[in-house]
């Protein structure tokens, strides 16, 4: 006969730690904040019983998560109909972020990144408002011999080069031949761009394909890709882009290079504005 030994006082029995339970607090904070990100999707207000009905959560759940948030002044219901609208408390807390980040800052490890995988040299430009050009504000170059090279604060024809068709490709038709009256098209090499149909051909293969390509259209013998970084009204800002010599950036390549920049530049978009 085998007579069980009894458990040690003060101990338990070894066996799998049983898995923590989520508690209420928890996932009324989950439940809440999806329901903050469905209000802000609905571009305006919606209602409670489609809000239920898109968060899976029964009505009066719902109402009780927007009660406590409304309280804290996130949400705001408005209107005869009951409506729920984002409240100014949740721009306040979000535009904190706004203050918070540095684009050079936050791109720079990225431009340093992007250097070492495609061994091209790698620029950040931005998009100058004042009289359309991008500008160079930061660069990583490559370490090869034969590189491109352009000065901080250089500025880019907008119909010539990766970054600038980055940015025009997201402007309308009237708004691109508003600025070619403006500007008008200069002479760089015989691959440059000069007539208004060429070049919006061009910038509707950049929408397609997501990135802009500068096939020797500034200087010869010298490409270029280039993807844009939106900022959180979904405007193109910035553009991370990708240069050197065509001997290394061949036909073969581009299309790798087109989605290593692409690649890049939405995490640069994701971090920088949360889209």
């Amino acid at each position: 006969m085998v007579t069980p030994v009894p458990a040690k006082r003060g101990k338990k029995p070894r066996g799998a730690p049983a898995a923590a339970p989520v508690s209420g607090q928890v996932q009324s904070l989950q439940r809440g904040l999806h329901l903050l990100e469905l209000i802000a999707e609905s571009h305006g207000s919606v209602a409670l019983t489609e809000l239920a009905q898109q968060a899976g959560l029964p009505n009066s759940t719902t109402h009780r998560l927007l009660t406590t948030m409304q309280q804290q002044g996130f949400v705001h219901q408005t209107g005869d109909l009951g409506l729920w609208t984002i409240g100014a408390h949740a721009f306040v807390v979000g535009s904190s972020f706004l203050q918070s980040r540095n684009l050079l800052a936050l791109v720079h490890p990225v431009l340093r990144r992007l250097m070492e995988t495609s061994g091209e040299t790698v620029n950040l430009a931005v998009l100058d408002l004042s009289d359309y050009q991008a500008v160079i504000i930061d660069q990583v170059q490559c370490t090869q011999l034969m590189r491109m090279s352009a000065p901080i604060g250089g500025k880019l024809p907008m119909h010539a080069s990766g970054a600038g068709k980055a940015f025009l490709a997201h402007l309308s038709d009237e708004q691109v031949t508003a600025l070619l009256h403006q500007k008008g098209l200069h002479y760089y090499t015989p691959n440059t761009l000069m007539s208004p149909q060429s070049l919006k051909a061009n910038l509707a293969l950049v929408r397609k394909g997501g990135f802009a390509f500068d096939d020797e259209e500034h200087a010869l013998g010298l490409r270029c890709v280039a993807a844009p970084i939106y900022d959180e009204h979904g405007d193109a800002f910035a553009a991370l882009s990708i240069s050197g010599p065509i001997a290394r950036m061949t036909d073969d390549r581009i299309t790798e290079l087109g989605a290593l920049v692409i690649r890049e530049a939405r995490q640069v978009t994701q971090a920088y504005s949360g889209r």
